[in-house]
This record gives structure tokens, sequence and C-alpha cells, in this order.
């Protein structure tokens, strides 16, 4: 069930793609030119992989929000949803970035 109902035409559409066109082009902006400023190493990793890592995220997250609806969800479904996500997807990065780091250390 909805709380409220859910737009109604594709000016919203047009707004996320906008939205996500200009986050995928930072990303392959920073992709090409690989800046060696993000390259220092924060956590076992590059702040450049932490920036993809955030702006990928930021991207599956309008997805989830608008294309699969979940932002005209109920707050307990919504809840159901993001808090798991919102744990368990930091603590994976955390555990990759640093036992990643570790395979370089032999």
């Amino acid at each position: 069930m909805a709380d409220h109902a859910s737009p109604t035409g594709t000016s919203w559409i047009w707004k996320i793609f906008w939205i996500l066109l200009a986050i995928t082009t930072v990303e392959v902006v920073l992709g090409i030119a690989k800046p060696e400023v993000l390259l220092t190493s924060v956590a076992g990793t590059s702040i450049l992989n932490v920036i993809f890592i955030g702006l990928t995220l930021v991207k599956a997250a309008y997805i989830v929000q608008y294309f699969m609806h979940l932002k005209y969800e109920m707050g307990s479904l919504q809840k159901a949803i993001y808090l798991p996500v919102l744990i368990l997807i930091p603590y994976l990065m955390i555990i990759l970035m640093f036992e990643g780091q570790a395979t370089y250390e032999f």
C-alpha cells in the first residue's frame, strides 16, 4: 500500500534521468582523468575508489526509490528494506577494503 499516489506524467522520470546522468558523467570523468590527489590511500583503498562506491550507492538509491517504487511504500516496509542495507553495505565494504589491502602485504 502506498502512503500517497505515485507522481503522474513524465517530468519526474526526466528529473531522475538527469540526476543519474550527471552522477554517471562524474564517475566516467574521474575514471578517465584519475587525479593524483584522489589516488592517496585511505582505509586500505584510494579516495577515488571511495568516491566511486559512494556515487554508485547514490545511483542505486535513486533507482530503488523511484523505479522500484519504494519511495511511495509504507514506512515500515521502507525500514525493513533500508536498515539491513544501511548496516550490511558499509560493513561489507569495510571488510573488503581492509582484507583487499592485506593481499598486497605479502
